[in-house]
């Protein structure tokens, strides 16, 4: 629509990414944040799509800021309002009910875009398209994009292996478990490989991209939830940043309230406690799982096929709580 600056090619496949997300979303009222072609925090949930656009905002508010915003249901006034209260590049829904274009032509560098297939979108699963990768030398490398089988929580396949005619066997996931494990399957459809994802309640609580060795994914990620959890702390409470309380605090100010906040997040686990876990690929080694389990994690969803699926499948009975384990029989590397 013609309001604010003209999308550029980032803009644009930020939009394009996340509408190759959400058609796997189409069964509730979705939104994701996307930055430079990757989701900062996405959500579903039957409460509307301004419910789903503020939770994604609050899983990391601070790699949204200038990020892309698609969602699958029309824009509501109340959605534009949030939209308005932080900084975003690009808007793209499939409508926008009456009063909400007012809102968003405020910001006079928002570009804003209305896309009606997104209305649409369950038509587009299972139909790939034309995946171009242009190299150095002029050649392409031309293959179908991924086509996520996972479209339901009984997609999701028992994990299972055996190991010296030893059969080893995963606990099944709870319907809550299944249900967030198959959102964030969704997203880990959008998500730059090596990569995982922790969800919980229909929120992604972390997201882990294009790293190198997926332990270290995990472990990253981990960090990047508690930094985000502390922030959201001091921001909701004391109205800065993490990184603005941590300045005060080398200066001698708010030392107690730092530490309290930082207490709170060590407490509840970075808000990870009870979250589930989706990776790209399988786990060669049980490390990464260990890693996921220590901070509560309660359920993961990985391709399996690795000679040491009988270790992972060791490492999530071995838990206290014992979590739980499907696998996907599919990867869903991006690169």
């Amino acid at each position: 629509l013609q309001a604010g600056k003209h999308p550029g090619k980032t803009n644009l496949t930020d939009v394009d990414n996340g509408v190759n997300m959400l058609q796997y979303l189409h069964a509730k009222p979705a939104a994701v944040i996307l930055k430079h072609n990757n989701p900062c925090g996405a959500a579903w949930t039957d409460e509307g799509v301004a419910a789903a656009l503020h939770r994604a905002h609050l899983s990391d508010r601070i790699a949204a800021f200038g990020g892309a915003v698609v969602v699958n249901r029309p824009l509501t006034k109340d959605a534009a309002q949030l939209i308005n209260s932080s900084y975003f590049e690009v808007v793209a829904a499939p409508e926008y009910e009456q009063g909400a274009l007012d809102i968003l032509m405020q910001r006079k560098n928002l570009r804003i875009l209305k896309l009606p297939g997104l209305a649409d979108l369950s038509v587009l699963v299972g139909e790939p398209f034309l995946d171009i990768k242009s190299l150095a030398d002029g050649g392409m490398v031309l293959q179908f994009s991924f086509r996520n089988r996972i479209l339901s929580a009984d997609d999701f396949i028992p994990a299972s292996a055996e190991k010296d005619g030893t059969t080893y066997t995963a606990r099944a996931p709870s319907p809550q478990e299944a249900e967030d494990l198959l959102f964030a399957w969704a997203v880990e459809a959008g998500v730059t490989s090596n990569s995982v994802i922790f969800a919980k309640d229909g929120v992604t609580t972390a997201i882990g991209t294009g790293e190198q060795d997926r332990v270290g994914c995990v472990e990253l990620s981990v960090h990047k939830a508690y930094t985000k959890y502390a922030d959201l702390l001091a921001f909701n409470e004391h109205s800065m940043s993490l990184y603005e309380l941590q300045a005060k605090a080398a200066q001698g100010e708010m030392t107690d309230v730092l530490a309290g906040i930082q207490a709170r997040t060590q407490e509840a686990k970075g808000g990870l406690a009870g979250s589930v876990l989706v990776s790209d690929g399988f786990f060669p080694f049980r490390d990464g799982v260990d890693a996921a389990i220590s901070h509560g994690v309660s359920a993961i969803a990985q391709p399996g096929g690795s000679i040491r699926d009988w270790e992972v499948i060791e490492a999530v009975n071995q838990a206290e709580p014992q979590v739980a384990m499907v696998f996907t029989g599919q990867r869903s590397f991006k690169h």
